[in-house]
């Protein structure tokens, strides 16, 4: 995967980039982040400013974009995040970009690792310490993992901040759940909908789980505070400039790609009452529950899918693939419709791997560049992967909560009958 990425799909976009006349500059996503920590930490300027947003095209795509030539990007590479994340950059502010780039490489793949066995251990899915190595290969083996490296998007930190929370909340450290939670803000369209279940897990059970709360509060608090004291006026910026991006940024949603217009509103209203169903009837279960994995995989699918396309939110889908492993025997056995959804969705990942091992090998024997289409091969599957996802977990869920319904009618029959 990493040979096919570095010496066949890079190529490939490089050739197409310069034939369609698109500047080509650093095409890093940690730019805009790391030069507005450094402007408003060093410089003490204005954050979400034209002059800041000019700035970061210079060194993104090499020079600032002319609205006037067709062949410039749509998207403007503004400064969009919450402000407190400088405080993530501010230790690589006086280095050279280049060098809080490779720091950073090194992070984020760390972190797409180190998400595993988070994961694995927040829903207590059993397994032996073979099974998370393997694990782990695979997932730095996956595109969304390869395209973090390549671009140096937060994403992966991201999700891994989300799953040490619910990991900490599986081993009782609710003061730590809280805290990395409110870290996950940094990137709330990514965050945002696991957030919601976890305060309706703590209001369920607030005894129980009411420091995530405090713990979530006063760090939350603190972000704010922190930005605000550099920054007095920035939560306008940040909405103004996350309105603009909303626009050019985000790609389409799965239902808007797949769906007509006149299907694809209803299809999002249906999946959110659906997951919020879901998570209703299971707000009280705890983590060693099969339950309590199925409501986690349903958010997370469900964010996806309502976000964008982008390949590196699909490293939130891991849970989701978990709860799919931990249900074949006594889910996916009995339905034979969940069967072909599962296999479909693990078809999907094995198909990159393959035609991937295809091209890293001719990479070998040849340097002739090929078409960007034969190039992305790998990704053929990538659209479906989401979608199958989704509907795996939608059906799993669905299953499970029909069996639990039936358990409870014949019950509740037989302490009639008595």
């Amino acid at each position: 995967m990493w040979r096919w990425a570095n010496y066949v799909l890079v190529p490939a976009y490089t050739v197409r980039a310069v034939a369609r006349g698109r500047p080509i500059g650093n095409n890093s996503d940690l730019y805009p982040e790391w030069i507005t920590a450094r402007e408003v930490l060093l410089q003490k300027k204005t954050p979400y400013s034209p002059e800041l947003t000019r700035e970061i095209q210079k060194g993104f795509y090499g020079r600032e974009l002319d609205e006037k030539n067709p062949a410039d990007p749509k998207d403007l590479q503004a400064f969009v995040y919450p402000l407190y994340v400088i405080f993530l950059l501010a230790p690589t502010v006086t280095l050279q970009f280049g060098t809080a780039v490779q720091i950073f490489r090194i992070i984020l793949l760390f972190c797409a690792a180190g998400c595993v066995p988070l994961w694995i251990y927040a829903i207590r899915f059993n397994h032996t310490r073979r099974f998370t190595v393997f694990l782990v290969i695979l997932t730095i083996s996956t595109f969304p993992v390869i395209l973090e490296d390549r671009q140096q998007n937060l994403s992966a930190l991201v999700v891994l901040l989300l799953a040490g929370a619910f990991a900490a909340r599986a081993h009782r450290w609710f003061i730590l759940s809280g805290f990395l939670l409110a870290l996950s803000t940094i990137k709330p369209q990514l965050s945002c909908f696991l957030i919601a279940w976890m305060f309706l897990m703590v209001l369920a059970k607030w005894k129980e789980l009411h420091k995530i709360a405090w713990g979530f509060s006063a760090t939350f608090l603190g972000l704010l505070t922190a930005a605000t004291a550099i920054s007095p006026h920035w939560p306008r910026g940040f909405w103004m400039a996350v309105t603009k991006y909303m626009s050019y940024g985000l790609g389409p949603a799965i239902f808007r790609v797949m769906l007509p217009p006149v299907f694809a509103f209803p299809a999002i209203v249906l999946l959110v009452l659906f997951v919020g169903f879901i998570c209703w009837r299971c707000r009280k279960e705890q983590p060693e529950t099969l339950s309590y994995a199925g409501s986690l995989a349903a958010v997370v699918t469900a964010t996806v899918a309502l976000t964008t396309q982008a390949a590196h939110y699909q490293l939130l889908l891991f849970p989701a693939l978990l709860f799919l492993l931990n249900s074949k025997k006594t889910v996916v056995k009995p339905n034979f419709l969940l069967g072909v959804l599962t296999k479909g969705t693990f078809a999907c990942l094995f198909w990159q791997w393959e035609a991937a091992l295809v091209l890293a090998l001719r990479s070998v024997f040849t340097q002739h560049v090929p078409v960007p289409m034969l190039a992305e091969l790998p990704l053929w599957t990538s659209p479906a992967f989401p979608v199958l996802t989704l509907s795996a977990v939608v059906v799993s869920v669905s299953w499970m909560q029909l069996n639990k319904l039936n358990q409870s009618v014949t019950s509740l029959q037989e302490t009639h009958l008595d």
